[in-house]
């Protein structure tokens, strides 16, 4: 039996991680969490308290454990200073595989947090998995959910193309990587790259509504994007992540999904169908 500790457990990714674990027979699952009662009460599963920022926590949530799934809590980009204390933590504790959860194109942009992450893993001797995800399909229904709720999707991507990946998709590579302990690095997208009319139109089939995609210029979408967050940093990284998409840096699309999982990966029309609630 593989214990496998679970860092970013009720996020977009770690909660289906923890799902698809607990399926599989010859792996036990703890979550970690900075408040480990709320994430039991969601997740169902035993957890146990850690912090990246907080040493005192990591002797209790690594002992025993034999796997980890990491996530880069976005806050945290210092790497030196915030991550790798805790990877240093694992490694002597006896941690042997880490899957971790890096995006698209970190190989060849050193200056991404999860470029510095990777590095760190590959130097430190251990079996590592860097699953390099793609632009998640969620954003739709979880960032963008009001405004296509009301009709529209404003962002500043132009005509640029995105290989969107479901992140029940990214888990499910995850689960499978840690039950095989297979290593190595795997490009995670979806089966096709999308623009925004497209995606717009994959939404109004499957809504009771139209949804109509509007290209603002950059700098109004960083003034209502920050009316609506109040979070400067947050709007920062989306107008860096639709630059790149209109500069047309997004859009390539692999088979590391079909290779892993032996199935095709989700379609944007799937995760619209699954998610329409979400919209209504």
């Amino acid at each position: 039996m593989t214990h496998v500790l679970v860092t970013g457990a009720t996020g977009t990714v770690g909660r289906h991680v923890v799902d698809g674990i607990r399926d599989v027979p010859d792996l036990a699952v703890t979550a970690a969490s900075r408040d480990p009662v709320r994430a039991r009460d969601r997740l169902d599963c035993a957890t146990v308290p850690f912090d990246f920022t907080e040493p005192a926590t990591y002797r209790d949530a690594f002992a025993g454990v034999e796997a980890l799934f990491l996530v880069r809590p976005p806050a945290l980009s210092r790497v030196r200073r915030d991550v790798v204390p805790a990877l240093a933590a694992a490694v002597g504790a006896g941690v042997e595989h880490v899957v971790f959860l890096s995006v698209i194109g970190a190989d060849t942009n050193p200056f991404v947090p999860h470029a510095r992450i990777e590095s760190w893993l590959a130097d430190a001797g251990l079996e590592t998995t860097f699953l390099r995800a793609s632009f998640f399909m969620q954003n739709l229904s979880t960032t963008h959910r009001e405004e296509i709720r009301n009709g529209r999707l404003a962002v500043p991507a132009g005509n640029g193309k995105t290989s969107f990946v479901d992140a029940r998709d990214v888990a499910a590579v995850a689960v499978r990587t840690l039950r095989t302990r297979t290593t190595g690095a795997y490009d995670l997208t979806g089966p096709e790259a999308l623009d925004y009319d497209a995606v717009c139109r994959h939404l109004s089939a499957v809504l009771d509504h139209d949804v109509a995609y509007t290209d603002p210029s950059l700098p109004r979408f960083l003034v209502s994007r920050y009316r609506l967050e109040g979070d400067l940093a947050k709007v920062g990284v989306m107008a860096a992540i639709y630059t790149t998409t209109r500069l047309g840096l997004v859009d390539r699309v692999t088979d590391d999904v079909h290779t892993v999982l032996d199935r095709p990966p989700i379609d944007v029309r799937t995760f619209a169908r699954d998610n329409r609630s979400a919209w209504l």
